[in-house]
């Protein structure tokens, strides 16, 4: 899957740019519930997923009351 053919924003996930939507598309991750499951030490480890990404998620997390399992 190219970038390209990767759309900006899938399900409820917030446009945090194309390699990080591909990155948590390949990892089986659409919805912010399930980013909610991952630490951000997780999500970051995964190849186009940066800090600005992960600020992106934890704000959308916020609004819905929910965040990241950084047990």
């Amino acid at each position: 899957m190219s970038t390209h053919d990767t759309p900006a924003q899938t399900g409820d996930l917030p446009p945090i740019g194309r390699p990080a939507t591909r990155a948590l598309l390949e990892a089986g991750i659409t919805t912010l519930a399930q980013v909610a499951t991952h630490s951000r030490r997780d999500l970051l480890a995964l190849h186009g997923v940066g800090p600005r990404a992960v600020g992106m998620l934890a704000t959308a997390l916020a609004e819905r009351g929910l965040a990241f399992d950084d047990l």
